[in-house]
């Protein structure tokens, strides 16, 4: 499964694939960024979108679409 990681990067978020530190896409805030990095992994094959905190620690994990998350949890 594709994994891409949301981080923020000075007074921006990014939007970046797990084997790559170039950013696909940038957001102003982390509202935005959620949402049309969401949208992106959605777009392209579905995936784990992994979101950090603004110090760059992990917050959490969202698999797209919801059908080929392994974990057999809710949320």
């Amino acid at each position: 499964m594709k994994k891409f990681h949301l981080t923020k990067k000075d007074d921006s978020w990014k939007l970046a694939s797990e084997d790559s530190s170039r950013a696909i896409k940038k957001f102003d805030n982390k509202t935005d960024g959620v949402k049309k990095s969401a949208e992106y992994v959605k777009e392209h094959g579905g995936g784990s979108l992994l979101i950090h905190k603004e110090n760059g620690r992990f917050q959490e994990e969202r698999t797209y679409p919801k059908s080929i998350d392994p974990k057999k949890s809710k949320g």
